[in-house]
Order: structure tokens, then sequence, then C-alpha cells
């Protein structure tokens, strides 16, 4: 089973929206990977109320590093935390998924 890291646009969504944004996600790459995957939770519900943009990346390169794959969600090019995860995600060589 392959671990799942998704990198989407948040900024002016509902949690709501997020959520079902990630289910597609999961769906997608699964059948492009060919087998179910282990999704790596990277959307902080929980997150300090005065973190900043940094703090969140920071987080989530931490966790794109035990990645297999990783899916980049539409929007993901106008969005500068997306931008730097899949220019990341390219340089190491994790498998990339663009919708």
């Amino acid at each position: 089973m392959k671990k799942l890291f998704i990198s989407q646009p948040m900024r002016g969504k509902t949690d709501e929206e997020i959520k079902a944004e990630r289910a597609k996600a999961i769906e997608a790459a699964s059948e492009l990977v060919g087998e179910p995957v282990e999704v790596i939770d990277s959307f902080f519900e929980k997150a300090p109320a005065d973190a900043k943009p940094l703090w969140f990346l920071g987080k989530s390169l931490e966790l794109l590093a035990d990645a297999d794959v990783a899916y980049f969600a539409p929007g993901w090019n106008d969005a500068r935390g997306c931008i730097i995860e899949h220019d990341c995600a390219i340089a190491y060589g994790i498998k990339s998924i663009v919708a």
C-alpha cells in the first residue's frame, strides 16, 4: 500500500469543501496507482490559532517526506505552498499525480 500526500489549495475554502476535495483525490489516486492508498493527513484542523502560512508549509513538507505518491489537486499551481510542495516532490523523486 502506497502512502499518499495530498497537496491542495485551502485558502478561502470551508472544512467541508476541503474534505470533499480530499475524498476525490483519494479515489483518483487509488485508481491511478492501481491499489488502495494510505492517506497522510495533511489537513491541520487543530493547528495553533496564530499559525502562519510558513508553519503549515513546514509541517506539510515534513509529511511529504514520508510519501510514496503526491497528488496535486486542481488549482495547486496558483497556491504558493502547493507550488513549493510540488517542487520538493519532483526534486526528491516522489511520484506526482497532477489533477
